[in-house]
C-alpha cells in the first residue's frame, strides 16, 4: 500500500481541502468586515476536479478527506458533491467543517452519506457576543444546525470553540454544557496568531490556563490512549489532546496549536478552493496544481504534491502569520 512519508518521518496521510474561500459569516480572526472578494468561477476547482485530485492522492496514500471553506455549505451543489464523492471513493474517511449555520436544511441528507464525522464552529452561545465575532450571524441557526446534525445521527461530532480572553472565555461552561446535552465533543481551541491586526498576545489563553479552568469544576484526567488525536478519542495522532472528567465520565479536547504545538506529528497537507497546495497552515509557499488538474497530468500532480511535501517544516513559525485570511486557505 502507498504512503507518503516527509524527510523527518511524519507519515502524511490526511489532506483539508478549501470548496469555497466564500462564507456567510465574516469572523473577526478569519475574515476582513467586508468579506474576501470572490474568485472568479474560473478559478475555483469545479466539484469533479476535487475528486479527481482526490483520487490521485488517495492512491498516494492520502486516508483522511476534510471539506472546508470559507463555509462549505454555502457552494451550491455541495450535499449532492459529497453523496457522488463517498460513491467515487468510498474507503476515504471523509470529514466536514462547517460554520452550522445550514446543517438545518441539509442534515438528514448528510445523514446517509457514511461521514466519518463533522467540526462545528461555536465560539459562544451569548447571541451579543456570536454576533460581535461572526459579525453577522445568528447564534439560533447554529444551535438548530448543531441539534439536527445530532439528532440525524451524523457521526462523530466535534464543537470547536477558539477562546479569546475578554470576549468568550465567560462563556466556555455554556458551550461544554451545550456540547455534552447534545452528545458533541467539545474541544477548546488556542487563538492562532493568523490574521495582523486580529491577534494580540493578551487576548491569547493557552492550555495549561485551560486546564486550571476546567479543573476549577472537578479532576480532570488525559484520555487512557494518551488523548491525542485527529477526530475520535480511539485515534492517536492529531492536534486534540482529550480529558475526561473523573466523576462524571465527560470529555473534551485542548487543541494548543500555540504554546505546545503538534508539528512533530502532523500528518496534513492544505487545498485552497483556488487548487493551491501548502503543506503548513504558516507555510508563505504554495504549489499550483488547477492547471495540471485540468490537464490531467497525473504524473505532475504526484510530483508536486511530493516537492510540496519536501518544504513541509520541522515546525511552524508564527512570524508567517497574519499574511492570508484563513478563508483564503481553509478553515
Amino acid at each position: 500500500m502507498s504512503e507518503i512519508v516527509d524527510r523527518l518521518g511524519r507519515r502524511i496521510d490526511y489532506a483539508r481541502i478549501s470548496v469555497t474561500d466564500l462564507c456567510n459569516h465574516r469572523c473577526v480572526y478569519c475574515m476582513p468586515p467586508e468579506g474576501v472578494s470572490p474568485l472568479d468561477h474560473s478559478e475555483i476547482m469545479r466539484y469533479e476536479e476535487i475528486t479527481y485530485l482526490c483520487g490521485i492522492l488517495a492512491g498516494m496514500g492520502i486516508k483522511k478527506i476534510r471539506f472546508t471553506g470559507g463555509e462549505p455549505f454555502v457552494r451550491k451543489g455541495m450535499p449532492d458533491f459529497l453523496r457522488d464523492f463517498r460513491r467515487a471513493l468510498p474507503d476515504i474517511s471523509l470529514f466536514v467543517t462547517t460554520n452550522g449555520t445550514l446543517l438545518s436544511h441539509f442534515a438528514e441528507s448528510l445523514a446517509g452519506l457514511s461521514l466519518s464525522g463533522m467540526n462545528i464552529s461555536v465560539d459562544t452561545l451569548n447571541p451579543e457576543r456570536f454576533t460581535d465575532v461572526t459579525r453577522v450571524g445568528n447564534i439560533r441557526e447554529v444551535i438548530g444546525g448543531v441539534m439536527a446534525a445530532c439528532g440525524f445521527g451524523i457521526p462523530s461530532i466535534k464543537i470547536n470553540t477558539v477562546l479569546i480572553r475578554g470576549f468568550n472565555e465567560m462563556d466556555m461552561w455554556d458551550v461544554l454544557e451545550f456540547a455534552w446535552s447534545v452528545g458533541a465533543i467539545p474541544r477548546l481551541i488556542e487563538f492562532m496568531p493568523l490574521l495582523d491586526g486580529a491577534w494580540e498576545a493578551r487576548k491569547f489563553i493557552g492550555s495549561s490556563e485551560i486546564l486550571e479552568i476546567l479543573g476549577s469544576r472537578g479532576r480532570w484526567s488525559q484520555a487512557r490512549d494518551g488523548g491525542r488525536d485527529g477526530d475520535a478519542p480511539s485515534q492517536a495522532s492529531g492536534p486534540a489532546v482529550y480529558y475526561v472528567n473523573e466523576s462524571d465520565g465527560k470529555m473534551v479536547g485542548i487543541i494548543s496549536a500555540v504554546s505546545n504545538h503538534f508539528c512533530s506529528s502532523c500528518n496534513r497537507l492544505r487545498i485552497t478552493a483556488s487548487g493551491y497546495m501548502r503543506a503548513c497552515l504558516f507555510s508563505t509557499s504554495e504549489r499550483p496544481l488547477l492547471h495540471l488538474i485540468r490537464e490531467g497530468d497525473s504524473e505532475s500532480i504526484r510530483d508536486e504534491i511530493l516537492d510540496c511535501i519536501g518544504t513541509k517544516p520541522d515546525r511552524w513559525d508564527k512570524s508567517r502569520g497574519g499574511r492570508r485570511y484563513m478563508s483564503r486557505i481553509g478553515g
